[in-house]
């Protein structure tokens, strides 16, 4: 799609309500949902992070930014991901929180980002997270700087792709309930997304979906 054309239905995404749960759970693995059913979070008191889904232009087509997580000793190793990070005591909300990591992993500085709207926060269990996802937008086209302590490498997802069904696939993981486990994803190249992220871009997927 082109970037001017995807720019028009952004004010209609500001106001849509959102699919939440209903499209967490086409991404979710199915064992995660039974864990959630009966949580408690006032027990769990759970950290919290914010990432951003950040729409750009490249050669005039919409993409979206996903960054490849560096391999390290922790449950979110080499993982497909959004730029973000755990709240810090000097932002002055989740937004601020997704704005500051997003010029920290990926170079992009805060002023060349118009913010949509917060999407629907996603808990992720082994690391005992709440991540609440923002979308935004850039007009111009990026380039990127990447924090080579956190992040590995930069994917960069057309909007013509992520709207595509045939991205959509189920495949035996090893994730931290289970050696193997069947788990829903998108297959984006050569990476497969899967868990939180997949989650956060179901919902994004279903929003656009709407509005167009």
């Amino acid at each position: 799609m082109h970037f001017d054309e995807f720019l028009k239905y952004t004010p209609k995404i500001q106001n849509v309500e959102l699919p939440a749960t209903l499209a967490h759970a086409k991404m979710a693995p199915s064992n995660r949902l039974d864990l959630l059913k009966n949580i408690d979070f006032a027990k769990l008191d759970p950290k919290q992070a914010a990432v951003l889904m950040l729409f750009y232009p490249k050669n005039k087509q919409t993409h979206l930014a996903l960054i490849l997580r560096n391999s390290y000793n922790g449950v979110h190793s080499s993982q497909i991901a959004f730029p973000g990070g755990k709240v810090e005591a000097e932002d002055a909300d989740f937004s601020a929180t997704a704005l500051r990591e997003t010029q920290e992993e990926i170079g992009i500085n805060p002023n060349h980002i118009t913010m949509v709207r917060a999407f629907t926060q996603v808990y992720i269990p082994p690391s005992n997270f709440m991540v609440y996802p923002f979308m935004g937008y850039s007009t111009t086209e990026l380039v990127f700087t990447l924090q080579e302590e956190e992040v590995a490498g930069l994917v960069e997802l057309s909007l013509a792709d992520f709207l595509d069904e045939r991205i959509i696939e189920n495949k035996i993981m090893k994730t931290s309930y289970a050696d193997a486990f069947e788990v829903p994803g998108f297959q984006v190249d050569q990476h497969f997304v899967w868990g939180a992220t997949a989650m956060m871009l179901s919902e994004l997927k279903e929003t656009i979906k709407m509005v167009l």
